[in-house]
């Protein structure tokens, strides 16, 4: 069973076609490791083990499809008929959504078996998966730490073998984290590359992918998910292979900075710093030309911004889960920081929003301009350790004093969610404290390919799938 649990996605979708596992042992195997390890852990809100059981049994044993009986969770903020779709909140407790979001619709398209729905913090807020409504989501590297958020429960599940692969979503790091956190790799692909409908519009900051534990088990789901889906107003173009195919090529020598230099100007945990360093030094082994970034990212000038849209997108969630419940929020229903998100969007006029959304696009259009000097960015993924559960939550006083320690946390996140380019996050190594390292690579506007390559070649001078946190 474990050998089973700990393979990549891809790996697993191989064993399924070649008939040396069915998909209801594949199943059967997610859901023996959910019984095991998410007592302890807390990745789920919801597991659905006799409908992905029904749904396994009727894969045929010819199906050809790459991830056909391979188990998926998605994430509690998205809607995947019949499963718990409470954003962490209290206001929706027990609320199961009556239909598929798009991107979940392409899942079970291409043979996915949805086991269950992973936590998030309420409404998404905060790089830790701490709703006082589930409880906290553990890193299984070491249960008193957080395994990032929001797309925590995500990692969680991934990380400790529960699942090969889960669904999360990434509005200001909010994949690229806890795959830091858990020694996964998390791709934010670029702007309007995978659909947010049909409830949701065009997003300025938010998008959908996965966390993995192979860089072509990221490339594989996003051919998977990508593309346009009817009535969308924007959409990225097509690639012109598949991300999969494109990942087993070499990019060629290409023009790397690196940057250390923390936006907000606080100091950068040495062990992050020492990632950086040791991965700028592998990919110049690896022929790449590897230069110091001049200058110094966007960093306080844009925090404000960033957090009035962010708010904006927060209070829209909190509108959208008031009409679900079919009534107004009360004190008692979320959180303190939720509500003090809400009150910082009702607080800016509509004349105030696009203004700062007009500052944000100017301030992508001077970070994007960037990468005429080059083609990949390296950045720390994280600041900081992963912090102590409890030590970035939702109910701190005052309020935004969390919102506070998240920025101080993951400053070199959000610039990419403004920017619309892809990023991604991959394992780099442990720390003394026997927590995963990672860094954040970034890519030029619509290069998910190059970004995707180059991580592939980190991922073979350093392996990094192997390797298993304790059993819980």
């Amino acid at each position: 069973m474990d050998e089973l649990a700990f393979l990549s996605a891809v790996e697993t979708g191989a064993l399924l076609r070649e008939g040396q596992v069915t998909p209801e042992e594949a199943v059967e195997t997610a859901l023996r490791r959910i019984e095991a390890a998410d007592p302890g852990l807390g990745a789920f809100v919801d597991v659905d083990g006799d409908r992905a059981l029904e749904a396994a049994r009727a894969i045929g044993p010819q199906d050809r499809r790459v991830f056909a009986g391979v188990p998926v969770a998605i994430k509690a903020n998205t809607p995947a008929e019949g499963l718990i779709m409470d954003y962490g909140s209290r206001l929706l407790a027990g609320h199961r959504a009556d239909h598929d979001a798009h991107l979940v619709r392409r899942l079970r398209a291409e043979g996915f078996v949805i086991v269950g729905a992973t936590k998030t913090p309420e409404f998404g807020i905060l790089p830790t998966t701490e709703p006082v409504a589930h409880g906290p989501a553990r890193n299984p590297w070491d249960p008193a730490r957080t395994p990032g958020g929001s797309s925590g429960g995500a990692g969680t599940a991934v990380a400790s073998g529960m699942l090969p692969i889960a669904h999360g979503n990434d509005g200001g790091g909010s994949l690229r984290i806890p795959a830091a956190c858990c020694g996964l790799v998390g791709l934010k692909p670029s702007r309007g590359r995978i659909s947010r409908g049909p409830d949701s519009g065009d997003s300025f900051l938010i998008c959908d992918g996965v966390l993995s534990r192979t860089v072509l088990d990221t490339a594989a789901a996003l051919d998977a998910l990508a593309g346009y889906a009817v009535g969308d107003a924007t959409w990225a173009p097509p690639p012109t292979r598949p991300w999969s195919a494109a990942v087993r090529r070499a990019p060629g020598a290409l023009r790397i900075a690196v940057t250390v230099a923390d936006p907000l100007g606080a100091p950068l945990h040495p062990e992050h710093e020492r990632a950086v360093r040791e991965t700028a030094a592998a990919l110049a082994e690896a022929g790449h030309a590897v230069d110091e970034l001049p200058g110094v990212l966007p960093g306080a000038e844009s925090v404000e911004l960033f957090l009035t849209a962010f708010a904006a997108n927060v209070a829209l969630g909190h509108l959208h889960a008031q009409a679900l419940a079919g009534r107004p929020a009360g004190d008692e229903d979320v959180e303190p920081l939720s509500r003090a998100m809400v009150a910082h969007a009702a607080g800016v006029t509509s004349t105030e929003y696009l203004a700062t959304v007009a500052g944000l696009q100017a301030l992508a259009r001077r970070t994007v301009a960037l990468w005429s000097g080059f083609d990949v960015l390296l950045t720390p993924a994280l600041s900081q350790r992963p912090p102590a559960i409890g030590a970035i939550r939702g109910t701190l006083e005052p309020p935004m004093a969390a919102f506070e320690a998240a920025t101080a946390f993951v400053p070199f996140g959000g610039l990419f969610n403004v920017t619309g380019q892809p990023a991604v996050s991959v394992p780099a190594g442990f720390g003394e404290d026997g927590l995963p390292l990672a860094v954040q690579l970034v890519g030029p506007p619509l290069g998910e390919d190059t970004l995707l390559q180059v991580a592939a070649q980190l991922e073979l001078a350093r392996p990094w799938a192997q390797r298993r946190p304790p059993s819980p």
